[in-house]
């Protein structure tokens, strides 16, 4: 993770990164009365798509937000042209295809990034341009407020790849869209416009493409401006009021019964038509 300043615009910070990277994450910390910390996804070429790494430094990125005394709010956002566009699938191979490591994907990796930010003290602002999909939609929804751009573009097509979503991923999900919403989005596998998702109460504001940083930074500004204990004893009591907890849900079987997915065929046909950009053959076998 990489803590230097990052030069103001839409763009964010300017990296280079080959082929080969597994992608970064910015932290940038402003001090004085405001007292603000923003978190960029940076994954060029990949459209921020999140590594391995990149959701373990955002666990660890958020867990160091959640001690500091000071701190008044927490944008993250995604560098260029996209939030983030999923997972990066390229990492399946090796990182999920045993139930094991499904398991630790999900609960280890992904959970324990998606949990510092859900839990973090602070209240955390989604600043969302361009796709925000799969696990960038699942970031999106364990922030406090969401505002978009019109561009922006919204979805879970997991489905398409031959696999489901992992049990906290889900409710973190339904706990903002609904059952409705969450079985739309994941049984069509469609993607939504930015329209849409503020329809459907995702987002909190739809901004024009030249407006939303505007809104964001009016945003981040109201909630530094407030006191900081209210806000932050605020947003403790309404995660009790709305608790997210999708342990007391399902039983050590069925919670294990969701790692399933790894040993079916679809799953390799998913994979497999992914890779070869082709269009994946799904069967009853």
């Amino acid at each position: 993770m990489n803590n230097a300043p990052c030069p103001s615009g839409r763009s964010g910070p300017q990296v280079t990164v080959d082929g080969a990277s597994t992608g970064r994450v910015w932290c940038a910390r402003e001090g004085g009365q405001q007292n603000i910390a923003t978190v960029w996804l940076s994954h060029p070429g990949k459209l921020n798509a999140l590594s391995l790494s990149m959701w373990r430094d955002i666990a660890s990125c958020f867990r160091r937000f959640a001690a500091d005394d000071q701190l008044r709010a927490v944008v993250i956002r995604g560098e260029g042209s996209a939030f983030a566009a999923g997972a990066d699938i390229s990492e399946f191979i090796d990182h999920r295809s045993t139930r094991e490591q499904a398991r630790v994907y999900h609960d280890e990796v992904i959970g324990d990034a998606l949990k510092a930010i859900l839990h973090c003290p602070v209240p955390v602002v989604a600043a969302i341009d361009g796709p925000c999909v799969g696990g960038g939609l699942e970031i999106a929804a364990v922030c406090d407020l969401r505002i978009a751009s019109q561009r922006s573009s919204f979805g879970i097509p997991i489905g398409k790849l031959g696999f489901p979503l992992a049990p906290h991923e889900a409710a973190c999900v339904v706990s903002v869209i609904g059952r409705a919403n969450a079985l739309e989005l994941l049984l069509e596998g469609r993607i939504w416009s930015s329209q849409e998702a503020y329809d459907k109460g995702l987002v909190h504001r739809r901004l024009a493409d030249d407006q939303w940083e505007v809104e964001v930074a009016a945003t981040v500004s109201r909630i530094a401006a407030g006191a900081p204990h209210a806000a932050r004893r605020n947003k403790w009591l309404i995660q009790l009021f709305s608790a997210i907890d999708d342990q007391t849900l399902l039983s050590p079987g069925q919670r294990d019964a969701c790692w399933d997915f790894v040993e079916t065929r679809d799953y390799a046909r998913g994979l497999d038509a992914f890779f070869n950009k082709t269009k994946p053959n799904f069967q009853h076998d």
